[in-house]
């Protein structure tokens, strides 16, 4: 694991908060570089599947030119949930390290646990709680903004 890479995911998630998405921060990464770094654009692309994650795959596969992503890891603020989940396993991600834990909304450690289900073809290292504090900080901040 390498805290620089999350710091980054930070980064990318509060960038997203300042914009008005739900901030959530992921880097992908293969061999010490950083193939891709983004943040939640569901609002601005009026786009449901546009989670940082799902974004970070997407540009990582065109540079790679490769729907695969063997090498690759990934670091994301939040657990991710089950759409996500699924295409971390479909691009073949080798590592998943992710900050806080989702109760409501996770699809790894809560509620399907997607990649400990039989029909599930490949299930990355895992490894959670990475600046879990810090993650779920930037999340609890901006709701509670919100609420104001």
């Amino acid at each position: 694991m390498n805290r620089p890479f999350m710091d980054i995911a930070l980064e990318e998630a509060k960038s997203a908060g300042a914009r008005g998405e739900v901030p959530v921060g992921a880097v992908l990464v293969r061999n010490g570089e950083i193939l891709a770094r983004c943040g939640n654009q569901t609002r601005a692309s009026f786009d449901v599947t546009a989670h940082a994650e799902i974004l970070a795959i997407r540009s990582a596969a065109a540079a790679l030119k490769s729907e695969r992503l063997p090498e690759c890891d990934l670091y994301v603020t939040l657990e991710p949930c089950a759409m996500c989940a699924a295409a971390i396993s479909f691009a073949r991600i080798r590592r998943l390290y992710f900050g806080a834990e989702d109760i409501k909304g996770g699809a790894v450690i809560n509620g399907p646990r997607f990649f400990d289900q039989a029909t599930c073809h490949h299930a990355p290292e895992v490894y959670s709680g990475i600046a879990e504090s810090e993650a779920s900080d930037i999340l609890v901040k901006f709701f509670q903004q919100k609420r104001l």
